[in-house]
């Protein structure tokens, strides 16, 4: 065969297979054959109407001719599509819009579309339908993980496309509204439309885009090395603002020393929103997080932001500076994300509290090896636990093999060397052996291919601290009885104490009425430490009498979780002091659900000696806890005790309904269980069949699939 028929038969191989893949794959095509540069959006949002609008403007390169190509597009409608300001033509089919048009190899273009849209996801409207009369929080905010943004905005859904990106905001006045980059200017555009222009200075995925609008205010604080940070809250809850954010600006110094590669963006804001789905999304130097991390300092010592905190900013690099390629190496973003949290947990709590984590963690992970369900960190169906916490554990047994320095360095190549890209598992090997000069095969099949969890190096790990082997030590004795045990559980309540190994120990005394174990108790209540007492308060079975004042001292606890079991505990024990424990816990709310307040109207509700007046008012608080307006934590401990109550009102019935289709999946569940509950009784169906005429459209349509069932 002579050379130029050798020739020919190759390129005509090669516009087949071309032609093959475009058919079965038309994203590994366009991956191609298109490079997307930059997108500069301008959107406009109407929040009562739940609608946008927008311009969007796409610079492309082209690596090879095509003749059409495609950007992401869900239930949109498009008024202009341009092409270097000529109008093309073009298809809608829903999910994408295809741009027919001759683009020739190694020629720039811009692509325009004019667009409007009534997103059903990734853009979220909260309360603006609400009343007038109510003062209820009302925002927008975006969460686009995964393949959802294009439901707001034309973008592309494949998170290997990185592009600069700036995006132009209108919105009502009065209101602050935050997304990706630095805030170049705000532009009024009438009387009643401000303009915000944000702008990026490095390329991102399009799935880290993000806009957060609300009443809001912040304060601005900067890092070590000069980076603003900007914490966001709402005005109400002012209050809050510090133990919230405690910690913030020396996690991210703590972060940015320990990854020893500099904050990869311009600067780095924080937004609490209302029901957002997950605990937070590290959009690009735009973290969004739920709002029921706004806490006072009672609640800081429960549940704090300090984890998330530290996660969704470890995000930053891991995830945002480098990007997966794909789902099976899922776990470079989130291992190294829940890694790096745990790291800065240390710094801000100390060692033993780290360690605790990794055990915790460990039985978790064994636990689920152990039943056979154990999953291979490199299976892209692998569940949350797999790639956070075995991602994390993986990590730390790499840093034990190869030494801190060697992980210290591999580390910053592999984040220096693929800046601002894609990258996959081998390109964190790579990095890993060059530093330490040495294979890492065996931890390789161990910790990223073996689907059991590797319990005997972790425990061998684990029993490098001190805390640990004392732990274990008092764990062991759990079946042990009392009588033989008590003096090594008193030892573990003698000062100093590590409050993991008293809390244990206290756990351990549960069930216990001696004389012995009431000295334990006595001796745990005075050290005053609030783990201990909060320990006491949930284990506690039968509250001996010879305890029971100091067992009434636990309601003036810094803790929600110790005065809500111990307001429970005590009224279920002594009612006859109902009006004592009522009045001693009057004015605690709890957390943003209210645990301690709700608790305390039932215990009212329940109690035959409070006033009937009292008592009506103290239902209407109860009910009304379940408004559509309200946050969905507070909604759901509300409707739960009303289904304990068994009194449930037309309004508290139409609200379970607005519940079971909540964008909050763990709040939809709920509610859709406790539907499908109420449903099974023939009073409720009646109910619901009564109300059917006084539902919306939307409401109605969902209801009558219920029914039917």
């Amino acid at each position: 065969m002579s050379p130029l028929m050798k020739q020919f038969l190759l390129l005509f191989v090669i516009a087949f297979t071309s032609i093959a893949v475009a058919q079965e794959n038309p994203d590994l095509s366009q991956k191609l054959n298109v490079d997307f540069l930059q997108l500069d959006a301008e959107v406009s949002i109407f929040p009562r109407a739940e609608s946008v609008s927008g311009n969007t403007l796409f610079k492309v390169q082209i690596l090879n001719s095509i003749d059409s190509l495609f950007i992401d597009a869900k239930k949109m409608e498009f008024s202009e599509v341009l092409v270097n300001n000529i109008k093309a033509k073009y298809s809608n089919d829903g999910t994408r819009i295809w741009i027919k048009n001759k683009f020739k190899k190694g020629t720039n273009y811009e692509v325009s579309l004019s667009y409007k849209a009534k997103p059903t996801r990734a853009m979220y409207f909260i309360n603006w339908d609400a009343p007038k009369e109510l003062e209820v929080t009302k925002q927008v905010w975006t969460q686009g993980q995964g393949r959802d943004n294009s439901n707001w905005i034309p973008s592309l859904d494949d998170l290997t496309e990185k592009l600069l990106i700036n995006l132009r905001v209108n919105f009502e006045n009065g209101y602050e509204v935050v997304a990706n980059g630095i805030l170049q200017e705000k532009v009024s555009l009438n009387d009643s439309i401000t303009q915000w222009k944000y702008k990026m200075d490095h390329p991102m995925s399009s799935y880290l885009m993000a806009i957060a609008a609300g009443d809001y205010s912040y304060r601005s604080l900067e890092s070590a090395t000069k980076v603003s940070l900007s914490l966001y809250f709402q005005s109400k809850d002012s209050l809050k603002f510090e133990p919230t954010y405690r910690h913030s600006q020396k996690i991210f110094d703590f972060l940015e020393k320990e990854i020893g590669v500099a904050y990869p963006w311009q600067n780095y804001k924080q937004i609490p929103v209302q029901d957002f789905i997950f605990s937070g999304m590290e959009n690009t130097g735009t973290t969004i997080f739920s709002n029921t991390f706004i806490i006072d300092s009672t609640a800081f010592n429960d549940e704090n932001y300090v984890f998330v905190n530290a996660h969704e900013l470890a995000h930053q690099w891991f995830g945002n500076m480098v990007t997966e390629k794909n789902s099976q190496n899922h776990w470079l973003h989130e291992g190294f994300a829940t890694y790096y949290a745990w790291l800065a947990e240390k710094e801000v709590f100390g060692e033993d509290y780290y360690y605790w984590k990794l055990f915790q963690s460990a039985e978790q992970l064994k636990e689920l090896s152990d039943s056979g369900k154990g999953e291979s960190l490199l299976n892209p169906k692998a569940s949350s636990l797999t790639f956070y916490q075995k991602g994390a554990w993986a990590l730390h047994m790499l840093k034990e093999l190869v030494g801190k320095e060697n992980f210290d360095t591999a580390i910053k190549n592999y984040l220096n060397n693929n800046a601002y890209s894609i990258v996959t598992t081998e390109n964190f090997i790579e990095e890993v052996e060059k530093a330490s000069k040495r294979s890492v095969d065996s931890w390789v099949q161990d910790w990223l291919h073996q689907s059991a969890f590797q319990g005997s190096e972790a425990l061998e790990s684990l029993q490098r601290s001190a805390f640990i082997k004392d732990y274990m030590g008092v764990a062991a004795l759990r079946e042990t009885p009392f009588s033989i045990k008590k003096e090594l559980l008193s030892k573990a309540l003698t000062k100093p104490i590590n409050e993991y190994v008293g809390q244990e120990a206290i756990f351990q005394i549960s069930g216990e009425n001696s004389p012995a174990a009431i000295d334990l108790y006595k001796k745990a209540f005075a050290s005053n430490n609030i783990m201990l007492r909060q320990a006491i308060a949930v284990s506690i079975d039968k509250i001996p009498l010879e305890l029971k004042s100091d067992f009434f001292s636990l309601l003036k606890d810094e803790s929600y979780i110790t005065i809500e079991n111990a307001l429970l505990k005590a009224w279920l024990q002594f009612p006859e002091e109902t009006a004592y424990l009522l009045e001693q816990t009057k004015d605690v709310q709890g957390f943003q659900n209210k645990n301690v307040r709700l608790l305390w109207l039932i215990i009212n509700l329940v109690s035959p000696e409070v006033d009937p007046e009292l008592s009506k008012a103290y239902f209407n608080e109860l009910s009304q806890s379940t408004s559509k307006y309200l946050p969905s934590g507070l909604r759901q401990n509300a409707l739960g005790y009303l289904y304990q109550l068994n009194a449930f009102t037309s309004d508290n019935l139409k609200d379970l309904l607005s519940c079971a289709q909540h964008p909050n999946y763990r709040f939809k569940n709920y509610c859709t269980s406790l539907l499908d509950q109420l449903l099974l009784k023939e009073e409720y169906r009646l109910q619901y069949a009564e109300l059917h005429d006084t539902l919306n459209s939307t409401d109605k349509e969902f209801l009558t699939k219920k029914l039917e069932n």
